[in-house]
């Protein structure tokens, strides 16, 4: 019995530092998605600002609230934006993709996929698909533009039933 421990010991030490050796190995290089998650992370916060619109129906001139968090061990960004009750967004990357599924009030997810920065400060998400209610519409495409660690930009298309494209922009400051 005691050699059979022995084994199994010096199994389990083989396997921790050829693990270990192998966690020391190149480090692997970061991609398009994982810098571009990493960017958005940076605005985790609370963050004021009005929107604007191309459609006066839509406009208000109320600063409206955003909560964006980190969740999930680092895995998801959680941007809630409150126009009247949370509007959910989540963004995570789906092997090397940075993916978006906003759970839309019009009771439809649209689900997007973001597309490498020149600049390195903008991200920009095109749409997959919007599965759920099309009774209204759907977003159908997001930008965000870091200004600064205080600041950044967001602008969104929503897509009408009809057809008609509504363009949304909203200016957002830190709240201190």
């Amino acid at each position: 019995m005691r050699v059979l421990r022995v084994a199994v010991s010096i199994f389990m030490l083989s396997v921790c530092a050829l693990a270990h050796g192998q966690s020391s190995a190149k480090p692997v290089a970061s991609s398009d998605a994982q810098r571009s998650f990493d960017l958005l992370k940076t605005l985790a916060g609370t963050w004021k600002g009005p929107i604007t619109t191309d459609n006066p129906a839509w406009a208000t001139d109320q600063l409206m609230p955003l909560s964006i968090r980190v969740a999930s061990h680092g895995n998801a960004l959680i941007h809630e934006l409150n126009t009247g009750g949370p509007e959910v967004t989540v963004f995570y990357l789906d092997s090397d993709r940075l993916t978006l599924l906003h759970y839309c009030d019009f009771g439809n997810r649209p689900h997007m996929v973001a597309r490498p920065s020149a600049d390195g400060k903008t991200v920009e998400f095109d749409l997959v698909d919007a599965p759920g209610s099309n009774q209204v519409g759907h977003v159908s495409h997001a930008v965000f533009t870091l200004i600064d660690a205080n600041h950044h930009i967001e602008d969104w298309t929503f897509t009408l039933a009809d057809g008609t494209l509504v363009h949304g922009h909203m200016d957002f400051k830190r709240v201190q």
